[in-house]
């Protein structure tokens, strides 16, 4: 076994043990998209607020699932960078908490398609190493497919973002939930 098949299989064993934080990262998402779809009315400043807030939940979570994997691993900078793009887009959503429609579009959709790329990146390092990472890379598929079309039609209304962003965040949560499920089996074998 070559070194670089090691270091992947102690990322996927390190991934497995922390399951949970995947759980905690899909619970975040769904509660996010639950909570967008039962308050429809929901004005802009507070959907930037509760944006803002699940964004640094999950850049935090991400960073803590970074920091459960083995430090030598060269492909750890991979969940950093995407922990680190979470916290970053959660403190500026907090900072300029006044932005406009058009702005929240676009903090989104560059959130959405750089987690992305980095969950599909993630995904195809570590498919020898998990069973299901084709969910991971499902998830970042989603996410870019969401930025992308969010940037495509900026314009849309407040209340078709908040639609828009509810499925996203429920259908991400689902998929990192059926991720953490599978990536626990990993510890029995």
């Amino acid at each position: 076994m070559n070194l670089i098949a090691r270091i992947e299989e102690r990322l996927a064993a390190a991934l497995a043990r922390r399951w949970w934080l995947l759980v905690l990262r899909g619970v975040a998402a769904i509660a996010f998209g639950i909570f967008a779809w039962a308050w429809p009315g929901i004005s802009l400043a507070s959907l930037v607020l509760v944006f803002g807030a699940y964004s640094l939940a999950d850049g935090v979570l991400a960073l803590g699932t970074a920091m459960a994997g083995p430090a030598d691993h060269e492909a750890r900078w991979i969940v950093v960078l995407e922990g680190l793009v979470g916290i970053g887009v959660g403190i500026l959503t907090f900072v300029a908490p006044a932005i406009t429609a058009l702005a929240l579009v676009f903090y989104i959709a560059i959130w959405a398609v750089s987690t992305g790329i980095i969950e599909i990146i993630l995904a195809i390092r570590l498919r020898k190493e998990i069973e299901g990472e084709w969910l991971l890379g499902l998830a970042g598929l989603a996410s870019v497919a969401f930025g992308v079309m969010m940037m495509w039609q900026p314009g849309a209304g407040a209340l078709t973002l908040l639609w828009l962003i509810a499925g996203y965040a429920v259908l991400f949560g689902v998929l990192l939930l059926t991720l953490a499920f599978r990536v626990r089996r990993f510890l029995k074998h």
